[in-house]
């Protein structure tokens, strides 16, 4: 499907590095890519059944900031976002609001788009949905029958063998026991209860057709709808190529649903899904992590409603590391504000610094995994340093790094 505009991202004059990036497998600090040249980004998109919060938007924020770091180092990315337009959570929703499930998916798709176009998001090279992936999944449950990875149950639903051999193996990414798989399976959308299971690790990868919920041709597996993890395992091999540079998501993602893609893929390809994993932490209020669950969300079109200006927005999310959890309050908001009052007052005078070593020192705070809240240091103590002359050519140096590599426009 047609992804959200593309914002203007000016180009620097001279060239960045690659970034170092944590990655969650290998618990440390990894080049990503390891050789300049190219890089495939895979992030994980919405289920499209409410609007994007703050801990949605600080994770497409983590990855646009990744993505333009690459690019002011020369590194062509190709950049691949799904959205799971249908699953359980969205056919619930539809059916308590009494919408039509892919009319609430749309009307959800299309208030992200705004969102991520407000916040100054690059856009993915390709955004596909689950939907319009039925044709591969097919095809890919098809072969993982036939190579024994997976099994039907009677009703017809079939199931991913965790027992398959693949290499890294599975549990390398999440590196978690087997008791805190069957916990986190049963609370991430997993069925580890389901009676005539192989193992209760085992992940569904079609559904067959059920009475009252939509369901689509499926070939040789009949009538059904995909399940969860096929769809990333199957868009990512099809539209980025494996092995990934980067699988990204937020940190919830890790298990069941990378480890489960990351072995359906390997499964079908015998290739390495993804060189890097890199995960974003958990956004809070008052305490408790925010998500649709618990309904203590704070919505990014909310706030872009009551007139919030969305870099402002954009700055309280960076004003944090991308792998740390957080908790949002009021006061992060009314700083952001008066940060980028500041930066857009500095951008009306003289630099009292070369533009070349403010820049140096952004790049060199984003190289190292990121860190965007390090970099906004660098700003502020070029802003609160400026002289009282007019913009000069120094100034209007640093405006437009700012713009490109942190992606605040003033």
């Amino acid at each position: 499907m047609k992804s959200w505009s593309a914002p203007a991202v000016p180009e620097l004059a001279t060239a960045g590095d690659a970034p170092v990036i944590f990655c969650s497998s290998a618990r440390g600090p990894v080049a990503a890519p390891r050789a300049k040249g190219e890089a495939r980004l895979y992030v994980c998109g919405i289920t499209p059944y409410d609007s994007t919060h703050l801990g949605h938007a600080a994770t497409y924020v983590a990855f646009d900031v990744l993505v333009r770091v690459w690019r002011d180092a020369g590194i062509d990315v190709t950049y691949v976002q799904n959205t799971t337009d249908v699953d359980d959570p969205l056919l619930e929703r539809a059916q308590a609001t009494g919408v039509d499930w892919r009319d609430l998916a749309r009307s959800q798709i299309e208030r992200y788009f705004g969102d991520m176009e407000a916040l100054r998001i690059i856009p993915p090279d390709s955004y596909i949905g689950a939907v319009e992936s039925v044709d591969l999944i097919v095809a890919a449950v098809e072969r993982l029958l036939e190579r024994g990875a997976a099994y039907r149950m009677p009703n017809g639903d079939v199931y991913y063998r965790i027992g398959t051999p693949v290499e890294p193996p599975f549990g390398s990414i999440s590196k978690l026991d087997r008791a805190a798989m069957l916990e986190l399976f049963a609370e991430r959308g997993g069925d580890p209860e389901v009676e005539g299971k192989e193992d209760p690790l085992d992940a569904l990868l079609w559904r067959a057709a059920r009475e009252g919920e939509p369901h689509w041709e499926g070939g040789a597996l009949g009538p059904g709808r995909p399940g969860w993890h096929i769809e990333c395992a199957v868009i990512a091999e099809q539209y980025a190529g494996l092995p990934l540079t980067v699988q990204g998501g937020g940190s919830d993602l890790v298990f069941p649903h990378h480890e489960m893609g990351a072995a359906h893929a390997t499964a079908l390809t015998g290739t390495e899904f993804a060189r890097t994993y890199m995960h974003t932490g958990m956004v809070g209020l008052d305490g408790e992590k925010m998500s649709k669950s618990k309904g203590n969300l704070i919505f990014v079109s909310s706030l872009r409603e009551d007139g919030v200006d969305p870099m402002a927005i954009r700055l309280v999310l960076l004003a944090h590391h991308y792998r740390s959890d957080w908790m949002y309050r009021a006061d992060d908001l009314e700083a952001a504000r008066h940060r980028l009052q500041t930066w857009r007052a500095a951008a009306g005078r003289a630099s009292a610094v070369p533009a070349a070593e403010v820049i140096a020192n952004l790049r060199q705070e984003l190289t190292d995994d990121l860190d965007c809240p390090a970099a906004l240091s660098v700003v502020d103590d070029w802003a609160a340093g400026t002289a009282s002359g007019p913009a000069d050519a120094d100034t209007a140096a640093i405006v437009t790094a700012i713009d490109a590599l942190l992606g605040v426009e003033l």
